[in-house]
C-alpha cells in the first residue's frame, strides 16, 4: 500500500515538473524580451540609469519588422549617374525647392550668416532627403532600430548604438518613444538625422525650447547648417569643379582609388594630366570624382566642402545630386524674383 502511494506521489512530481518546464520554456519562447535584448537592458541601466521595468515594458511592446530586413538587405542599385540624377533633379522638386525657400527666407539666410553654408545647399539636401519634409518615413523608429540591432548581425553593433542614443534622445526630449515614425532605417525628420546625429547635432534654431526636427522646419534648417559646419564646411570655399583627364593617364585610376576624401594637392594632379577646368590653387586638396553614365564618365575635382556633404551620405552620387539641385533652384528662384 504504502509503495502504491510512494509511487502515485512520485507520477504526480514528476508531472508537476514537467508541466513547469513546458510552461516555462513556452514562456521563453512566447516572450518578445530576448536574453540578448536583456542584456542591452542592463547595460542601459547600469550605464545611463534607466529603469529597468520600463525598458522591458517598452521592449514587450516593440514589433520587430522583418520587412526591413529584406530592405536593408537590398544591394545599393548600381544605376547610372543620369538616372539617379534624374531621381531628384526634376521640376516638381525644384519647384517646391524654391516654394520652400520663399516661405522660410529668413531663416535660412539667418543660417547662412551663422554657420556659413549657402541657403541653396541647405534646400537642397532637405529636399533630396525628404522632398522638404514630405516623405519623412513610415516605420516606428523604435521598431526600426530594434530589428536591425538584434536581427541585422551585419551591422547590429552601429543599430545598437543608434537604439542606444534614441532612448537617451526620447529621455531628454520627453517624448513618447511610439508615437516618431521615420524610415527603415531608423532616421528622423525633414533632414533624416540618425538619433546619434540628433543628440549631436539637431540645435533648436527658433528659440521656442525644443529641439524638434519632425515639425519644425526652421529646426531643421539650423540642425543641417550646424551639422555641415560642425563636419569643416569651409565658408565661401569651393565645392568641385569639372576635370579633364585624358583616358592615357598613367595616374588616374591610383588617384581614382584613393577615395573621395580630397588628399591630393592640385599640383600634383596637373603632373598627372587631371587638370581643373575652372582657376583652382595648386595648394588646394581635392579628389577625383567620377561620374559614370552609360555611354560617357565625367571627371570632377571635389574640395572639402564636397567632402563634406558626403558626411551626410557617402554616396558621391548624392553629394552631386544636392549639388545640381542647388544650382536648380537658386536659378529657377532669382528667375522667379526678376
Amino acid at each position: 500500500m504504502h509503495l502504491i502511494k510512494r509511487n502515485y506521489t512520485r507520477q504526480i512530481l514528476t508531472m508537476l515538473i514537467c508541466s513547469f518546464l513546458i510552461c516555462w520554456s513556452m514562456a521563453l519562447i512566447a516572450s518578445p524580451v530576448r536574453q540578448e535584448i536583456r542584456q542591452f537592458i542592463d547595460e542601459m541601466v547600469a550605464q545611463h540609469g534607466f529603469n529597468q521595468s520600463k525598458l522591458e515594458d517598452i521592449f514587450n511592446r516593440v514589433q520587430f519588422q522583418p520587412t526591413i530586413i529584406d530592405l536593408i538587405s537590398v544591394p545599393a542599385s548600381s544605376i547610372p549617374w543620369n538616372k539617379y540624377r534624374a531621381r531628384f533633379i526634376n521640376s516638381q522638386r525644384i519647384k517646391s525647392g524654391v516654394n520652400f525657400w520663399n516661405e522660410h527666407a529668413q531663416k535660412l539666410e539667418q543660417a547662412s550668416q551663422v554657420f556659413g553654408v549657402p541657403a541653396e545647399i541647405i534646400v537642397a539636401i532637405i529636399g533630396v532627403e525628404t522632398a522638404y519634409g514630405t516623405t519623412t518615413g513610415k516605420h516606428r523608429v523604435i521598431d526600426a532600430l530594434t530589428t536591425l540591432a538584434f536581427d541585422f548581425p551585419r551591422r547590429a553593433d552601429f543599430f545598437k548604438s543608434e537604439l542606444e542614443q534614441y532612448l537617451l534622445l526620447a529621455q531628454e526630449q520627453n517624448f513618447d518613444l511610439f508615437s516618431i515614425r521615420g524610415s527603415y532605417a531608423g532616421a528622423i525628420g525633414f533632414p533624416q538625422f540618425m538619433p546619434g546625429s540628433y543628440r549631436r547635432y539637431a540645435i533648436d534654431f527658433d528659440g521656442d525650447g525644443k529641439t524638434d526636427l519632425t515639425s519644425n522646419p526652421t529646426d531643421a534648417i539650423g540642425s543641417v547648417a550646424n551639422y555641415l559646419k560642425e563636419y569643416g564646411w569651409e565658408a565661401g570655399g569651393p565645392i568641385i569643379t569639372r576635370a579633364h583627364v585624358p583616358i592615357d593617364s598613367n595616374h588616374y585610376q591610383e588617384i581614382l582609388l584613393a577615395g573621395i576624401e580630397p588628399i591630393h594637392p592640385v599640383k600634383k594632379l596637373r603632373a598627372a594630366n587631371i587638370i581643373p577646368l575652372q582657376k583652382t590653387g595648386d595648394e588646394r586638396l581635392a579628389a577625383l570624382i567620377e561620374l559614370k553614365d552609360e555611354d560617357t564618365h565625367q571627371y570632377w575635382l571635389g574640395f572639402k566642402n564636397f567632402y563634406v556633404i558626403t558626411r551626410y551620405n557617402r554616396s558621391t552620387f548624392y553629394a552631386m545630386s544636392v549639388l545640381q539641385l542647388a544650382e536648380a533652384i537658386r536659378a529657377a528662384r532669382n528667375s522667379s524674383l526678376r
